[in-house]
């Protein structure tokens, strides 16, 4: 229809511009329109150049203009690259890259991915992870706890939170949705008694918990009594720990040692530099409930070397911490406010920037002390290789004692409890 109105409009408008002579084929013959008469001629064409438009006539594409990021949206959806010659060529992106990146972007409206093929869901982590989902404060918590609670340790196995005391106070929630975690070091982080994620450590969502390093967080009996509670009474909890390490806590004494008595599976075990009154009792105690021998050497264990954070979530707890760093940065309109202070004379308030590392208190006279079971392998070998030499002569002592000892032992097994023991048992 548009192309007959322009038509009709050529052959009867005698204002319009000359564009030459019209062919209409018809019959499989070439005719001429006359525009006068508007009858037709079988003449040969003639070849007369001739343009469909004015000079002035242009044409512009337009676009969705509404929004800028809708615009942004459409060119993601190609990939940009250059041929050897520097001329720019571009191809359409897969239908799963475009679907994947949807859906990351709107990752928090997901209902459940319980079931869903977890190396899709992967990548759909990556992508959300990419585009930094996951450090919202609302939406990203909602999406992190829909990824935990399908795929559990597969989204984080392993975290460190040494020296991050921030990203505790700041992501708490956060921590407390990863589930199924096998080693979890919170070092010096001055978390306390009374810390939410101290009690978070007792539910049944970390029950998995293996290596628990909580050295330097100002630990007392009390929190010992509260940590072990669920173990000691409803066998749940920590059951399955490891490797503990409780060094520089000096408000633990002999009384939160009898609390760890419960970590029946417990292999090593670190309690330098807590307020312990009579060390020798508590040496002899550890060994003859739960099979700990005290170690004259630092254990490879307690190094930290081999805590790291570990899982699909590894580069979003660098974005927590990078996002806390920043925030800690001086402002530039507190800077402007100090020098108009200079100006006027006055005194300027010192803000010191709070700095993310403790100092670690230093180990009391009472010296290492680390303990490990005998049966277990690898896990009393020596930190540094300086004391390998002394260690066999060590060793060569210990096996002389052995003996007497295992058989010490065993006759313990068949005599009946005695006073002392009834008491420990009422204790609890």
């Amino acid at each position: 229809q548009s192309w007959s109105r322009g038509m009709s409009y050529c052959l009867h408008s005698e204002s319009h511009l000359d564009t030459g002579p019209i062919y209409v084929r018809e019959n499989g013959k070439l005719h001429v329109v006359n525009q006068g008469a508007g009858s037709l001629q079988n003449v040969t064409p003639k070849t007369r150049p001739f343009s469909l438009f004015s000079r002035s006539f242009s044409v512009e594409l337009c676009m969705n203009r509404e929004d800028d990021r809708a615009r942004r949206q459409r060119t993601d959806h190609f990939i940009f690259t250059y041929t050897k010659e520097g001329n720019l060529r571009y191809s359409a992106k897969s239908l799963f890259s475009l679907v994947l990146g949807y859906i990351s972007d709107n990752v928090d409206h997901i209902d459940s991915l319980i079931g869903f093929p977890e190396q899709i869901a992967e990548k759909l982590f990556s992508a959300a992870e990419a585009r930094q989902k996951f450090t919202e404060p609302v939406t990203g918590l909602r999406a992190l706890q829909k990824f935990t609670e399908a795929y559990g340790s597969l989204v984080l196995c392993s975290l460190c939170l040494r020296n991050r005391y921030l990203v505790i106070s700041e992501k708490l929630e956060e921590i407390k949705s990863f589930r199924e975690l096998t080693c979890l070091d919170l070092s010096c982080c001055k978390l306390g008694d009374e810390h939410e994620l101290l009690e978070h450590l007792t539910k049944e969502a970390l029950s998995s918990v293996q290596r628990l390093l909580l050295k330097d967080n100002s630990l007392s009996d009390a929190g010992l009594r509260r940590m072990t509670a669920p173990v000691r009474v409803l066998k749940k909890g920590l059951e399955n720990l490891l490797v503990l390490d409780l060094s520089c806590n000096p408000k633990i004494t002999d009384v939160g040692i009898g609390y760890l008595l419960s970590f029946k599976k417990l292999n090593c075990l670190d309690i330098s530099g807590t307020g312990l009154k009579d060390v020798d009792a508590v040496i002899k105690r550890l060994q003859m409930q739960i099979g700990l021998v005290h170690s004259k050497v630092p254990l490879k264990e307690f190094d930290h070397s081999n805590c790291k954070t570990e899982g699909w979530a590894e580069q979003t707890v660098l974005q927590w911490e990078q996002a806390v760093m920043e925030a800690m940065k001086p402002q530039d309109n507190l800077r402007s406010r100090a020098a108009a202070l200079r100006f006027y004379g006055k005194t300027r308030r010192i803000e010191e920037v709070v700095k993310c590392t403790l100092v670690e208190p230093e180990t009391k006279t009472s010296g290492n002390l680390q303990f490990y079971k005998e049966k277990v392998q690898n896990c009393h070998l020596p930190l540094k290789k300086e004391v390998a030499g002394s260690h066999e002569l060590k060793n060569n002592k210990k096996r002389a004692l052995a003996e007497p000892e295992r058989e010490r032992t065993s006759k313990q097994k068949h005599l009946c409890l005695t006073v002392e023991d009834w008491d420990l048992l009422n204790t609890y």
